[in-house]
């Protein structure tokens, strides 16, 4: 998992993940400058599981886990940012055996301190180019950590690498919010998502690179703390289309993990791509 949250972050579970994860990172950074790929190491480690407190309750994994292991069946599942291992720990307690693929070596130190994960082979790298000695019946990346790769060459990569994992007819599953484009105002690029008396949260959109930099401020100690961090925004059909180049063809897509339909309401999707079954793995 590629963004990280600390012990205070944004309350709405709906809001993207990316910022949910990155309000904690500005509290340890006192600097205006844009966050190094590489950005999270023990000290946001140490409170990731805390500040994902949330996203972690048996109500919000549960049907994560149901959805993906119905999909897995009896074969392996490779997660892309495994992180500490929110979802891929229990999918494993479920029977489904896990390996995973994370860019900070400090979340996977985390993830193999727990209980069960001896047995998860956890590979520290970036998911869209690290390559596993193994395919599987499943790959999948969850709640919006696709956005943190930046070009739609790294995106496309992704899909590409997952399509290399997976067996004939296996599958590939992304959980990712719905660019809030329409929420800004005519003429603006700038969409406040978070706004309290101790912290405020910006999106500025760059529209010609789908690129958007999210600012997260905060008073901490009496002291205005800042942080600015890059993402790339990607639409459901260009999502389609990146797997469709890979070799794969949807599935199904839906507004949530319990199959809720999929509208022009709906405020992120959780989408179903197959291996096409030609393909060699």
């Amino acid at each position: 998992m590629y963004l990280t949250p600390g012990p205070s972050p944004i309350a709405d579970a709906d809001l993207c993940g990316w910022a949910t994860r990155v309000y904690g990172e500005s509290l340890g950074i006192r600097s205006d400058n844009m966050v190094k790929k590489d950005y999270f190491g023990e000290s946001i480690a140490e409170r990731y599981d805390e500040g994902a407190a949330a996203m972690s309750t048996p109500e919000v994994v549960r049907p994560v886990v149901d959805f993906l292991a119905r999909l897995a069946g009896e074969k392996r599942a490779l997660e892309f940012g495994i992180g500490t291992g929110r979802i891929g720990l229990p999918l494993h307690e479920t029977g489904v055996p896990v390996d995973g693929v994370d860019l900070s070596g400090a979340m996977l130190a985390r993830l193999r301190a727990k209980p069960g994960a001896n047995s998860i082979h956890a590979v520290e790298g970036d998911f869209a180019t690290t390559k596993m000695d193994r395919t599987y019946g499943l790959v999948f990346v969850v709640f919006n950590t696709i956005n943190n790769l930046t070009t739609q060459d790294g995106q496309l990569a992704c899909f590409q690498n997952a399509a290399d994992h997976l067996e004939p007819d296996g599958y590939f599953v992304v959980e990712v919010g719905v660019p809030k484009l329409r929420m800004l105002p005519p003429g603006e690029n700038l969409h406040a998502f978070h706004l309290s008396e101790t912290r405020w949260g910006i999106d500025e959109y760059h529209f010609a690179t789908q690129e958007f930099t999210s600012h997260h401020f905060a008073l901490r100690d009496g002291e205005l703390v800042r942080m600015s961090i890059p993402f790339r925004y990607v639409f459901p059909e260009e999502l389609d289309l990146m797997a469709k180049v890979a070799g794969m063809s949807r599935v199904g897509r839906w507004a949530g993990w319990e199959h809720e339909p999929f509208t022009d309401e709906s405020t992120k999707h959780v989408s179903v791509w197959k291996k096409d079954s030609h393909t060699r793995p």
